[in-house]
């Protein structure tokens, strides 16, 4: 073969075997998906892995909080008639410590107060009206600060912060109304005017904080428990659950009202 024919052949080889040694684009991009895709499935299994090793260290975020004011659906009703049952007698346990923390520190419990003296299935409504009251108003605002605010920490205080807030208002507006002192300076159903935080001598912020930071446990912790727990039943079971806790509240009621007529 001539010199200037092997010169000429030259370059279409070197571009020929240059090219078989160059993957095909789509073979290279199907490679780099299968990678990418490899990447991230062994991502999950370790994050798999871990929560299986550490259950309790599972993160909490924005999903575990919003959801459970659904008004429309008979599972919410059946989760606020069962958080009205069960608060309604807790409550009247959570009054006992909190009575004592109150009069130990600043003698405001007198000694003939219901609550050492009341058994303890009988109920104390105010405790759960507030937990329906709670439910129906703080819920969706809690919800609607979770879903605004960039962390879970800043919405729990500025829901604590709006409660403590309402609870104040509440508490002054209530006093302004029926509770005004007579001509001896007496007041009818509580004097505030003695204690420190105070205010406007009506309400007491020590006792907002408290209401706040109840509230703040119920709508952020046991509420979504109550609702989770249904969930995680079958229907008829969680019916039937429901139904037992409404006859046992009932029950409750009528042997305590007995009880104290006697």
């Amino acid at each position: 073969m001539p010199a200037e024919e092997r010169t000429a052949e030259r370059p279409t080889l070197s571009k020929t075997i240059a090219t078989m040694r160059t993957p095909h684009p789509s073979l290279t991009m199907r490679a780099k998906c299968a990678a990418s895709h490899l990447r991230a499935a062994m991502r999950e299994r370790k994050e798999e892995l871990r929560a299986r090793r550490k259950p309790h260290l599972r993160r909490i975020t924005k999903r575990d909080e919003v959801g459970y004011f659904a008004p429309k659906t008979w599972q919410f009703w059946r989760a606020l008639i069962t958080s009205f049952c069960i608060f309604t007698i807790v409550g009247h346990w959570l009054e006992i410590p909190y009575c004592t923390f109150m009069d130990s520190m600043f003698g405001i419990v007198d000694a003939d107060y219901p609550v050492w003296s009341d058994p303890w299935y009988h109920p104390y409504w105010i405790y759960g009206i507030g937990a329906v009251i709670v439910t129906l108003l703080v819920e969706p605002v809690k919800e609607w600060i979770v879903l605004k605010r960039k962390t879970l920490a800043g919405a729990l205080v500025q829901t604590f912060i709006i409660v403590t807030v309402i609870a104040m208002l509440t508490e002054l507006i209530m006093g302004w109304l029926v509770n005004q002192p007579d001509a001896t300076g007496r007041y009818p159903f509580w004097d505030n005017s003695q204690l420190p935080l105070n205010v406007f001598g009506q309400a007491w912020l020590v006792n907002d904080m408290v209401i706040g930071l109840v509230a703040v446990i119920y709508v952020w912790l046991l509420w979504p428990l109550i609702c989770e727990g249904f969930q995680k039943l079958r229907p008829r079971v969680a019916n039937g659950v429901f139904a037992c806790i409404v006859v046992g509240f009932a029950a409750c009621c009528t042997a305590s009202y007995i009880q104290l007529a006697l």
